[in-house]
């Protein structure tokens, strides 16, 4: 089979550099889902699309007779960032977006896994549903292919799934890493509007500065990280977004920010929607300033199973 995947290699790489030159962000990804269908054209699958999305599903059913088999399922995200790519490759993005993320790479391994699982499906006791996903980056397509039925698509619901994820630092190239239990954290997502009163930037006095606040807030956030948590239950706040104003000499009448929130356990989670609150209109109330607070959670952490892990590795 290693060698079976070696001849699949420079197809793969191929495959992987066109869709890369052509991201496509979000739920609906017409030209990817095109590229998959055909490179899956001809093998002995049952596929089918998505109905609200441009999901694909896959079902290889396994010919080796056993007293026992399972339905395993591989997953794979397609979707791009709407980055712009500067990395000056000859297969870099064409159109604005780009796959920064490695859900090129994603895509291709999940289309080569069906090739190569394909040839050898004679030796497969059970079934595989191959799962390529759209809107990963913050559009929750697996929660639209789960509620239209990916698990139960061999007519039986999946026992096991297995996915991967390419990281580009922490991890040496070629070297797969896994580990039992919760792997990946949960996200949620904060954005923050501080109200204040504009004015003069000369007379800072006759307003409610909300850009100050908004600072003060960003660094009292990162300060209760660190006083109100656990080290060994660990929460990161990032802020990626910061905006207000328009000009430098003019105080604004809102400013605002924005940040991802990560946690691994519901106790984090739970003291998070305590703490962030508390820690804004604390800052706000010090200010004069008001604030409008929405936090809410996106995606749960992931967890794994620790005999699925074992048997993997």
């Amino acid at each position: 089979m290693i060698e079976d995947a070696q001849e699949l290699r420079e197809t793969m790489v191929s495959f992987r550099h066109d869709l890369h030159r052509q991201p496509e962000v979000g739920l609906q990804l017409p030209r990817t889902q095109e590229k998959v269908l055909e490179a899956l054209q001809g093998l002995p699958l049952e596929i089918s699309t998505g109905e609200s999305t441009t999901s694909v599903t896959a079902v290889l059913r396994g010919g080796a007779k056993a007293e026992k088999s399972s339905t395993i399922l591989l997953r794979a995200d397609m979707d791009a960032l709407p980055v712009v790519e500067r990395t000056g490759v000859d297969f870099a993005s064409q159109n604005g977006a780009m796959h920064a993320c490695g859900h090129d790479m994603h895509t291709a391994a999940l289309v080569g896994a069906a090739q190569l699982l394909s040839q050898h499906r004679n030796q497969l006791a059970g079934d595989v549903v191959l799962m390529f996903q759209p809107g990963e980056e913050g559009w929750n397509g697996a929660r639209v292919m789960l509620d239209e039925g990916v698990l139960e698509a061999s007519g039986k619901p999946v026992d096991y799934a297995y996915a991967m994820h390419v990281m580009s630092n922490r991890v040496p190239s070629g070297m797969f890493v896994s580990r039992k239990g919760t792997i990946m954290s949960a996200s949620h997502h904060l954005n923050v509007t501080v109200i204040g009163k504009g004015g003069h930037g000369s007379a800072p006095d006759a307003a409610r500065d909300p850009i100050v606040a908004t600072a003060e807030m960003i660094t009292s956030l990162q300060t209760a990280v660190t006083r109100e948590f656990d080290i060994f239950d660990p929460v990161v706040i990032t802020v990626g977004v910061i905006h207000g104003g328009v000009a430098r000499n003019v105080i604004p009448d809102s400013a605002g920010f924005e940040a991802t929130v990560r946690c691994f356990t519901p106790a984090a989670a739970a003291r998070l929607e305590a703490v962030i609150p508390r820690v804004l209109q604390g800052v706000a109330m010090a200010r004069g300033v008001e604030v409008d607070i929405d936090f809410h959670n996106e995606y749960p952490p992931t967890v794994n199973n620790a005999d699925e892990v074992e048997f993997s590795l």
